[in-house]
């Protein structure tokens, strides 16, 4: 009899520190409490289950058998032509060759087709591909593990085929040091499992969210951050070019994904993916967070400049001062989480011209052309602001063009006015006028306000 007061408040205590439901806690004492009871007591080949009442502290033990007929059973040729391929693998693996055995004789009862207890093992591996291979479960009959249905029926009427029988077992207190060994490393090794688990189903929901983490460790560029329960991992890939970590530093960081692994969940992070700066805003933006304002689309060079496209659910609503802030509180908030980094907040429009002109921000933009067929954007925009429109190294054009989905060919005010005047030398009209009319005899100050009538014209 366990002392049960003392019972319970371990499996509590291991439920809160673990954070493991307390059934799975159960479960697996259930698991090491069978382990230890099979080592010295059970049978090779036996399938012991353990009830334990957690009420009473008590525990009730059971042979599991598995109902089957003869359908689910593999046949004596079944068994021969499965030990044949495997004892030429074997073969082969020595580079031996292997006879064929000869027909076993007919007659045979169901018995002859059970498994030897030291094959039963290796041979369920076996029946379980052949199973698969069929799309039938089938088994090689063991009187430990199975039972035939008729024989089932006359135990427990109401059993179905495929159904669990469970016969009791003498109840056991004394274990020798062997086993309870094996249920003390079932124990940690089951809790272990159970506690991957939990964490791993946690933090698999939290994809695309982002988590206050603190640094950890540097190792070999990775930067391994704690997060709560676990470990996370931001790659070099995934950090923000120049930003330097150190240790106990505490950041912001976005859940790329959650993978499984043996030795527990691994999750990657970032604090370079365009998504980080969304959550940033949500976190500081009220207007985000209720959906009255949306983040329509996020162009980012990661610690240089971000571009983000913003809209309003309610005409009432300016989407940009929304995110900016009174004195650009709000923005300065996620410029600092990131380091430093330039944000543009441009307003979101359905009209493409315009999208494309907001885009290009801070420089002003005179006129837009749209090729629909191969999604090209001719800007125009005076000359004075024409290195504003493309950015330094071509930044801001080449974000605009990321934002909005054009390819975006920015011109210079003066450059437009040089084409139109070429184009109006070669033109028949002009040239059947006097020489006095042609563009080659107009003063050159004057050709802007000229090429400026033809664009207007």
């Amino acid at each position: 009899m366990i002392d049960l007061k003392q019972f319970i408040s371990a499996i509590d205590q291991i439920a809160e520190e673990k954070g493991i439901p307390k059934e799975k806690v159960i479960e697996t004492i259930e698991m090491a409490m069978a382990a230890a009871y099979k080592k010295d007591y059970g049978e090779k080949g036996q399938n012991v289950r353990v009830k334990l009442d957690p009420k009473t502290g008590t525990a009730k033990f059971f042979q599991v058998l598995l109902v089957v007929d003869e359908n689910m059973i593999f046949s004596e040729e079944e068994i021969a032509q499965m030990e044949q391929e495997r004892a030429e693998r074997e073969a082969a693996l020595r580079g031996e060759t292997v006879e064929k055995p000869e027909a076993s004789p007919e007659g045979n009862s169901s018995f002859d087709k059970t498994a030897p207890d030291d094959e039963e093992e290796e041979l369920e591996s076996t029946a379980t591909i052949a199973s698969n291979a069929t799309g039938e479960k089938k088994f090689r009959f063991n009187p430990k593990r199975h039972i035939m249905l008729d024989e089932a029926k006359k135990i427990k009427a109401d059993i179905e085929l495929s159904g669990e029988l469970l016969i009791p077992l003498d109840t056991q207190d004394d274990y020798g040091r062997i086993a309870a060994q094996t249920a003390k490393q079932v124990i940690i090794q089951r809790i272990r499992e159970a506690e991957r688990e939990v964490i791993y189903e946690t933090f698999k929901g939290k994809e695309g969210d982002i988590l206050s983490a603190s640094v950890q460790r540097l190792e070999r560029g990775a930067v391994y951050l704690d997060i709560g329960r676990t470990t996370g991992i931001l790659f070099p890939e995934e950090q923000i070019p120049q930003e330097r970590y150190r240790i106990g530093q505490r950041l912001r960081v976005f859940v790329v994904r959650v993978d499984k692994d043996h030795r527990g969940p691994a999750i990657i992070l970032s604090r370079k993916h365009p998504k980080i700066i969304a959550k940033l805003f949500e976190l500081e933006v009220p207007e985000i967070a209720s959906g009255v304002v949306e983040i329509k689309a996020i162009a980012r060079e990661a610690g240089s400049r971000s571009k983000v496209a913003v809209a309003s659910n309610d005409p009432g609503i300016d989407p940009v001062g929304s995110c900016v802030g009174q004195r650009g509180i709000r923005v300065s908030s996620v410029i600092n989480e990131l380091g430093g980094e330039n944000i543009d907040i441009v307003a979101w429009s359905d009209d493409e011209s315009k999208f494309i002109a907001n885009a290009l921000s801070p420089a002003k933009v005179l006129n837009v052309d749209l090729d629909e067929t191969y999604r090209v954007a001719t800007v125009d925009v005076s000359e004075d602001q024409l290195s504003l429109a493309i950015g330094k190294r071509g930044q801001n054009v080449r974000l605009a063009a990321e934002l909005t989905g054009w390819k975006i060919d920015v011109k210079g005010k003066e450059k437009i006015a040089e084409e139109t005047s070429v184009e109006e030398e070669i033109t028949p009209e002009e040239n059947q006028k006097p020489e006095t009319e042609s563009g080659m005899t107009k003063d050159k100050n004057q050709m802007p306000n000229e090429a400026q009538s033809s664009n207007d014209k």
